[in-house]
C-alpha cells in the first residue's frame, strides 16, 4: 500500500537548507520507473494521439504566432560559460554571383550562409540530459552513461523530435499577478499565482494531463523594451522551487517561460543555483522551454478571450544533444 503524499505548504523554503528541499521534493515528485525502466521520453509519455486530435480541433481561425526570439547576433547572451549568440556567416554571395567566379554554367548564381551557435542560447528546450541531481540523469540513470563526449547517447533531444504537438495554455501570470503586465525580477511564482491566474482568464486556461504550459511574466517584454541588460542569468521572476509538486501533479507535458532560467532568480536559498530544475528535469522527466515570446500570443489571447491553442514546438533532432533551438508555434 502506497503511503498518502501531503503537498507541502507553499509557504517560503527554508534557505539554509536547500540539499534537503531539493532532496524532499525529488521524492514526492520522482517519475522514475512510471514509464518503464528504459524510458527516454519523460513526461512527453502523457501524450496520446487522441490529445494530439483535441489539440487540432483548438484551431479556429487558423491564425499562426511564432513564438521564437530572432537568431542572430543582437540576442540576449553574454558569454556565461561559453553561451554566445548566433553567429551567421555567408560563404556565397550575390557579389560573387555578379563576378561570375561561383562555377556555376549559364549565369546561375546562389547565396549560401552557416550559423555557429550554442543550442541554447535563444528560444529553446532544456531536454532530459541537460541537468543531473547528484550524478543521476533522468529515471535513476548514471549521469556518465547518459552524456559523454559522444553526448546524450540515452535521451538525445533527438527522441522527442515526432513528440512536441498538443494542447497549449497560456497563463498570462504578469498581466493578472504583475504591475503594467509585468512581474518584478526576483519574483516568485507561486502555486496560488498559477491558480489565480487560471481562474482569472476562464475555464479554457484549466491545466491538466499532456498540457503544455506557457508561463509569460513579462520580463521579456521588458528586456525587448529597455535593452538586454541582465536578462541572461540575472534576477528574474520565475517559478517558485515550491511549485514543483503542481508540476507534477498536473501531469503536463512540458513548461515555457518567457525568461532566461523558468525559475525565479535570485533563487530561493541561500547557497543554489536552479533547484527547480535539479527536480523536475531529472526526477519528474519534464521538458522545460526557455526565452520564448509570448507577448504576441498574450494580446491575441486577451484579444477574444481564448488562452488554449494548439502547440506545434518540436526540436532540431540533432543527435546527441542536450537542447534545442525552436521555433515554437501557437495555431489558434
Amino acid at each position: 500500500m502506497t503511503a498518502e503524499i501531503t503537498r507541502p505548504s507553499s509557504a517560503a523554503p527554508d534557505r539554509t537548507d536547500p540539499e534537503g528541499a531539493i532532496a524532499a521534493a525529488a521524492a514526492r515528485c520522482s517519475n522514475w520507473g512510471r514509464w518503464g525502466e528504459d524510458d527516454v521520453h519523460g513526461t512527453l509519455n502523457h501524450i496520446t494521439a487522441a490529445d494530439r486530435l483535441r489539440a487540432a480541433g483548438l484551431v479556429r481561425s487558423g491564425e499562426t504566432l511564432s513564438l521564437a526570439l530572432p537568431f542572430d547576433m543582437d540576442g540576449p547572451q553574454k558569454g556565461w560559460r561559453r553561451r554566445t549568440n548566433p553567429v551567421h556567416t555567408m560563404l556565397d554571395t550575390g557579389i560573387e554571383a555578379e563576378a561570375g567566379i561561383q562555377g556555376f554554367p549559364h549565369g546561375l548564381g546562389g547565396a549560401d550562409d552557416v550559423v555557429a551557435m550554442p543550442l541554447q542560447c535563444s528560444t529553446q528546450w532544456d531536454g532530459l540530459g541537460h541537468i543531473f541531481d547528484h550524478g543521476r540523469a533522468w529515471n535513476g540513470r548514471r549521469s556518465g552513461q547518459v552524456v559523454t563526449s559522444e553526448g546524450d547517447r540515452v535521451t538525445g533531444i533527438e527522441t522527442a523530435a515526432g513528440r512536441m504537438v498538443g494542447r497549449g495554455v497560456l497563463l498570462d501570470v504578469g498581466r493578472e499577478i504583475g504591475d503594467d503586465g509585468e512581474l518584478p525580477d526576483g519574483f516568485a511564482i507561486l502555486p496560488e499565482h498559477l491558480d489565480r491566474t487560471i481562474e482569472a482568464q476562464g475555464p479554457d486556461s484549466a491545466v491538466g494531463r499532456a498540457d503544455f504550459v506557457c508561463v509569460r511574466t513579462g520580463q521579456l517584454a521588458r528586456a525587448l523594451r529597455d535593452g538586454w541588460g541582465d536578462y541572461a542569468g540575472g534576477p528574474a521572476p520565475g517559478l517558485s522551487f515550491t511549485t514543483a509538486d503542481w508540476l507534477h501533479e498536473h501531469d503536463i507535458a512540458g513548461i515555457a517561460t518567457d525568461t532566461w532560467g523558468f525559475e525565479v532568480r535570485p533563487n530561493e536559498f541561500d547557497v543554489a543555483f536552479q533547484p527547480l530544475h535539479q527536480v523536475v528535469i531529472p526526477h519528474i522527466g519534464l521538458y522545460i522551454g526557455e526565452m520564448w515570446n509570448l507577448d504576441g500570443l498574450a494580446a491575441a489571447c486577451r484579444k477574444d478571450g481564448r488562452f488554449e491553442f494548439m502547440l506545434v514546438a518540436p526540436p532540431l533532432p540533432i543527435t546527441g544533444a542536450v537542447g534545442s533551438p525552436i521555433n515554437p508555434m501557437a495555431i489558434r
